[in-house]
């Protein structure tokens, strides 16, 4: 189980290199260069979210006593993965200064409110990306949680199944110890009941010897 696990780990690491290294790229492209490596890494970032998945299933196939390790390994590659979505959505707003001076010389006939309007609009996307970077951290933060509890209760459940185990095998105990004493009461009562009948099979007889004694004299 682990092995599987570590084999996701390597994929995992070989698909963010490439995605921080086209990462890097993108605000050095313009127009369709730009789109088609934000496709291409759009693609790779719905592959590591899969990789994630398969992380989150295999640990939780893991023992509890072993699962530990394996969690924090699989939330330190989940904020990597966060941390990779940040740059990703800055990078797809972002020009390099070669890239912005290109679009403004090219925009050399256009009026310098034109200019500062572009300006404005590429800072309020900024902006605008900053606020769905917040939401997007809260959205994950309350999955987080929420795993977290999803976690507790399996375990928890885990702790219950394991106590109504041991109560039937107590209760089956009980059973077995009382059919025992049952019998060794039964064999008592009736050990008691003989001694009663030999005890008085014997009197009967030291009677009539008694009695045909006194009658013979």
């Amino acid at each position: 189980m682990s092995s599987d696990f570590e084999t996701y780990e390597q994929d995992f690491g070989t698909l963010t290199a490439e995605i921080t290294n086209k990462i890097g790229r993108i605000p050095k492209l313009a127009a369709e260069e730009k789109t088609q490596l934000v496709l291409n890494v759009d693609k790779q970032l719905e592959e590591v979210r899969e990789l994630l998945e398969q992380m989150d299933l295999e640990v939780r196939e893991i023992p509890i006593q072993s699962r530990g390790m394996f969690n924090s390994r699989l939330k330190s590659y989940k904020q990597e993965m966060e941390k990779l979505e940040k740059d990703f959505k800055r990078s797809r707003i972002a020009y390099s200064d070669e890239v912005r001076n290109e679009l403004l010389r090219e925009d050399g006939g256009s009026s310098e409110t034109q200019r500062a309007h572009l300006l404005d609009n590429t800072e309020s996307l900024e902006r605008s990306s900053r606020r769905l970077d917040a939401g997007y951290q809260i959205a994950v933060e309350t999955e987080q949680v929420g795993q977290e509890i999803l976690t507790n209760l399996a375990t928890d459940r885990e702790k219950i199944q394991r106590s109504r185990d041991r109560l039937r095998e107590t209760d089956a105990n009980l059973g077995k110890s009382s059919r025992i004493l049952t019998g060794m009461l039964r064999r008592i009562i009736q050990n008691r009941i003989l001694v009663f009948i030999l005890g008085a099979i014997i009197l009967l007889t030291i009677v009539l010897a008694l009695y045909f004694n006194l009658r013979g004299h």
